[in-house]
């Protein structure tokens, strides 16, 4: 059974007055309808439903998430890169030899962004407490929710992977097995660090009793990952990247986010005249499929942590480039380009809008499930593995590296 597959609609057009939020979990739109409710902002209901998603979806996200925003605050756009970097200690010739990155273990964990990203929207943007828009996911975690259908079942599919991580196994399958759709599932280790960090705004993650506890783990484990690796963590305003096509314009979190692929395959579907073939007919998924291909090759070559990449993202955006890059794309032929395929998958996106005219357009992700199979005892956090985006390929710009932020998939966008 594909989870993936949804072949019917099963969403309707929304109707709204004045408060909107949209993510996969009810429980988490709840959470966040709930601070609209008490006249908090869009952000407070991104809070709500990001740290609440944590628990209820954890299949595809968690505390040691990295996360990436763009906020319209009803004058400008705004963009945030969350994505944490690589500790200090990690060396390439660690991974000399190898392929690719592992996926698993601690070799590919990064330091989690997300709790920074929390506090650095609700600190710009937030109206109610900080400890208060977190409090509904705490108390999910701590009485317990039922775990929902295709949640329950991503669970089971993938909890097989992580059969060597005895806390792993100890948090997300405490009965020997993951639980099964409609089963309630509680984590007091999870309330626990929900409640440290709605009480000390995060600061305990990351300077705290939380951070030591990631530390310690490292320490036990092998890992690199050190107290200053996440005391020097700083999330990042950004200033988007912007594409126009078919009369609107699209916005992208600059690298070192892959969002800018996006913009150069539209580039070139503009120049291509796409909307001269009828949509989803051969010819126009032909012209997509190679304006995809174009943009993922050159990302695949170039886009990496900004202070390593050897051309500025917007040479990419340049009309000249785009030009040359749609006069390559030939409707009878189709171009062969060897980049890395993307083989699995995770994330939970998450908008919100707020009757004062902000919207927020929100994504925070684990990258492979629940990551990298390393949850610090008793903490809840399942830390991602979004270090197997570096590469192993020497002198590449995205080459493995300490200190460095991987090549990274989050794409929130806005139109």
């Amino acid at each position: 059974m594909d989870l993936n597959a949804l072949p019917y609609p099963s969403r309707r057009v929304p109707v709204c007055a004045r408060n909107m939020v949209a993510c996969s979990q009810p429980l988490a739109g709840q959470a966040g309808l709930a601070m609209l409710a008490r006249g908090g902002s869009a952000i407070d209901a991104i809070v709500a439903m990001a740290s609440t998603l944590t628990l209820v979806e954890p299949t595809g996200n968690g505390i040691g998430s990295d996360a990436f925003a763009l906020v319209w605050d009803g004058q400008s756009l705004h963009g945030l890169n969350a994505s944490g970097r690589s500790p200090a200690a990690l060396r390439a010739e660690d991974f000399a030899g190898r392929d690719a990155m592992p996926t698993l273990g601690w070799g590919p964990v990064t330091v989690p962004g997300c709790v920074d990203a929390w506090r650095t929207l609700h600190e710009q943007f937030g109206t109610l407490d900080f400890a208060d828009v977190l409090q509904p996911a705490i108390a999910y975690a701590r009485d317990g929710f039922p775990v929902s259908p295709i949640t329950g079942r991503l669970w089971q599919s993938v909890t097989r992977r992580y059969a060597d991580y005895p806390s792993f196994l100890e948090t997300f399958a405490p009965q020997g097995r993951p639980p099964r759709p409609g089963e309630m599932f509680q984590s007091s280790g999870h309330a626990d660090t929900l409640q440290d960090i709605a009480e000390t705004r995060g600061e305990s993650f990351y300077r705290g009793r939380l951070a030591r506890a990631i530390c310690d783990a490292a320490r036990a484990g092998g890992g690199a990952m050190r107290e200053d690796d996440l005391a020097s963590h700083k999330s990042e305003w950004v200033v988007p990247l912007a594409q126009g096509f078919a009369g609107v314009t699209l916005h992208e979190i600059p690298p070192s986010g892959q969002g800018i692929a996006a913009l150069i395959a539209l580039g070139i579907l503009e120049r291509l005249d796409i909307a001269r073939f009828p949509v989803d007919s051969p010819d126009s998924v032909h012209l997509q499929v190679e304006a995809m291909k174009i943009a993922f090759a050159e990302i695949s070559r170039h886009v990496a942590d900004p202070r390593f990449m050897e051309i500025e993202p917007e040479a990419m955006l340049a009309p000249e480039f785009l030009d040359r890059r749609a006069g390559e794309v030939r409707l009878d032929a189709a171009q062969h380009f060897t980049s890395r395929v993307a083989t699995d998958h995770g994330t939970v996106y998450l908008a919100a809008a707020d009757a004062r005219g902000m919207m927020v357009s929100y994504i925070q992700s684990n990258y492979m499930g629940f990551g990298s199979g390393i949850v610090p005892p008793g903490t809840g956090i399942s830390l991602q593995n979004r270090g197997a985006c570096f590469v192993t390929t020497p002198g590449h710009p995205n080459q493995v590296a300490g200190g460095k932020k991987p090549y990274h998939t989050i794409i929130p966008a806005f139109v």
